[in-house]
């Protein structure tokens, strides 16, 4: 169920109405559920993703929603040179970005000693640097306006890291960490920065066939959906959540063992 911008929380309207987000990795899954939300909120959205078919196929869907709201970027993350190109295009563009959501990143993992210096730089790029460099792009625009929220779409083995769980869980780990320095450098400008920590949320890479097998794993009974996922993520995007910042917060049916 589509949340309306006349919908409430606590008096505060979860609306994003005259707000520009950006969301990295938002051609599908968790980043396109959240872009999706965050225009049914009013607000103008970026994706970005490494492969522009993917891009179009998102912004079809979402123009039917918010025509005229949602831009298209195809950039990978990952390339530092990249990423600069895309912040040069958006400056050019006279985008003033109020919400960064950093989405983009894979599950990779292996034994430890078989992972090569290059697996650790690539796992590093995509997940840590991406984060740091484009908030680096918004965080001027957000303090002279004194009003911004990052997310960093984190997961939860960045909480309980397991054997063979590296590179992610330790790029994750790192995202949480980043999270909490930022929040308390930048609260005094009112930019809120939060990271959400993913568990199992249903996609297109989910098998059909362990839908019911995986969700007897969860406390919940079942697989979560990136519509659910979003709708913390416009939560903490709005002026409803105006209190909360420097949170890692479990979204995964109770799965993760800490909290």
């Amino acid at each position: 169920m589509a949340i309306s911008k006349k919908q409430t929380m606590a008096g505060v309207a979860l609306s994003l109405s005259g707000r520009t987000a950006l969301v990295t990795g938002g051609s599908r899954g968790i980043g396109r559920g959240i872009a999706k939300r965050f225009a049914e909120a009013g607000a103008r959205v970026i994706l970005v993703a490494r492969r522009r078919n993917k891009l179009v196929e998102a912004k079809a869907e979402l123009d039917r929603i918010a025509p005229g709201r949602i831009a298209i970027h195809a950039c990978d993350v990952a390339d530092g040179k990249d990423v600069a190109r895309l912040c040069k295009t958006l400056a050019g563009e006279g985008h003033k970005i109020d919400i960064l959501v950093n989405n983009a990143g894979t599950s990779n993992r292996g034994a430890f000693e078989k992972l090569t210096d290059q697996a650790w730089q690539e796992d590093l790029d995509l997940k840590l640097f991406a984060a740091i460099r484009l908030s680096r792009f918004v965080l001027p625009g957000m303090k002279k306006r004194r009003w911004g929220r990052i997310l960093n779409i984190v997961a939860i083995n960045g909480k309980t890291p397991a054997a063979r769980g590296a590179p992610t869980s330790v790029s994750r780990a790192a995202g949480i960490a980043l999270t909490k320095v930022m929040a308390n450098e930048f609260a005094e400008y009112n930019i809120l920065v939060n990271a959400l920590c993913t568990g199992i949320i249903m996609s297109d890479q989910t098998d059909p066939g362990r839908v019911d097998e995986i969700g007897k794993t969860i406390p919940l009974g079942r697989i979560g959906t990136a519509e659910e996922y979003a709708n913390v993520a416009l939560l903490l995007a709005s002026d409803a959540g105006s209190y909360v910042t420097g949170s890692a917060i479990n979204i995964d049916g109770g799965l993760c063992k800490v909290v």
